[in-house]
């Protein structure tokens, strides 16, 4: 059986810290803790899990702390957290399962990391994590702000998750970073370009995301999946100036860099909608359905292959006249989101129809 090392890095976490570590900490064999700078009882509630607490100052730098964190480690395998994450339940009974069974061969376990959830509780977003690696590798984290764990060798993808469940969020940090290292002339990777993109995105910055998301394209050296992203939320900031051939372009152009992804199925789809080319926007649908992958390390916008397209195309069939094959839809629909307004007066008009015999 494997030995685990718990790292992870925190500041003024007392609201959070407690719910994570009681989540895993009959799980792991050692839990280090590196605090960038707390005010609060952080440290007091972690002093109750382990004595394994060390200080670090804060440099702006994600990447730097976590590295930090790795070092303190000294067992066969090293799990990361963030302080507002948990393991539920199930999902702690597979990771002591693994622990148990994983061949050592193994460098890397990649994790699903659940960011968001709707009413039902469903899964909105979600992205798979390199979460528990080798030791002895010295595997790094790379990047200021939105950093990444650089993993190469044996990786095992699990059906291990990890939730995430924010009380707060500190919305202007990254962007604060960003902001920082522009006015010291950093240089910015590819990748840095993408995340600072996404930021001034959620920021409603529009002309200046389209501006970075343009630059990082340019450099053609972007991971695939984020240039695919990269073109739908190039769509995304179009669509805010209400520019319909650019919101289209873009959407296209996602194209050109692998299998349609859901995502952008789901936009073009929309897009003939909108034209009333239903039978386009038909094939786009199913293909989002079809298209559904989860093996991904990007992030993934659930709905797109689950209850979104089959509203639509019950849409597009009720459209057409083809009732039965509309009802269908909404009824798949339903099976996500249940208690969904909009389903649930389609249900009525559709039942309403079969009684009158339409």
């Amino acid at each position: 059986m494997i030995t685990i090392s718990l790292c992870m890095i925190v500041k003024n976490e007392e609201d959070v810290i407690g719910r994570c570590l009681e989540t895993v900490c009959d799980i792991v064999d050692e839990i280090n803790i590196v605090d960038t700078g707390s005010t609060d009882r952080t440290k007091d509630i972690v002093s109750s899990y382990t004595n394994r607490i060390f200080d670090f100052s804060w440099v702006n730098d994600f990447a730097a702390a976590r590295n930090y964190s790795f070092n303190q480690a000294t067992k066969d395998y090293i799990l990361w957290l963030d302080a507002d994450d948990v393991i539920q339940e199930p999902d702690q009974r597979k990771l002591l399962h693994l622990k148990e069974t994983l061949n050592q061969n193994i460098e890397s376990v990649s994790m699903n990391y659940h960011l968001a959830f709707d009413e039902e509780q469903n899964v909105t977003t979600s992205i798979r994590r390199n979460r528990l690696v080798k030791r002895e590798n010295d595997f790094l984290w790379i990047g200021s702000v939105h950093e990444y764990l650089a993993v190469h060798g044996i990786i095992h993808d699990s059906d291990i998750a990890v939730t995430h469940l924010p009380l707060t969020h500190d919305a202007n940090r990254n962007l604060g970073i960003y902001e920082k290292m522009l006015s010291e002339e950093k240089e910015f990777s590819p990748r840095d370009l993408f995340y600072y993109a996404n930021e001034l995105l959620d920021h409603s910055e529009y002309k200046k995301a389209i501006e970075y998301y343009l630059r990082f394209l340019r450099t053609k050296k972007g991971w695939v999946e984020d240039n695919i992203r990269a073109c739908n939320k190039l769509a995304d900031c179009y669509h805010q100036f209400n520019l319909k051939e650019q919101e289209a372009h873009w959407a296209l152009k996602a194209l050109s860099y692998g299998i349609p992804q859901p995502e952008t199925c789901c936009r073009l789809g929309f897009l003939f909608l909108e034209k009333n080319e239903i039978q386009s926007a038909i094939y786009w649908y199913e293909q989002s359905l079809e298209n559904k992958e989860t093996d991904k390390l990007s992030f993934q916008n659930n709905a797109c292959s689950s209850w979104l397209p089959h509203l639509q195309l019950a849409v597009c069939y009720d459209r057409l006249g083809q009732y039965q094959l509309a009802s269908k839809h909404n009824e798949s629909a339903l099976l996500y989101r249940p208690n969904d307004p909009r389903m649930l007066a389609n249900k009525e008009y559709f039942d309403g129809l079969t009684e009158n015999g339409i």
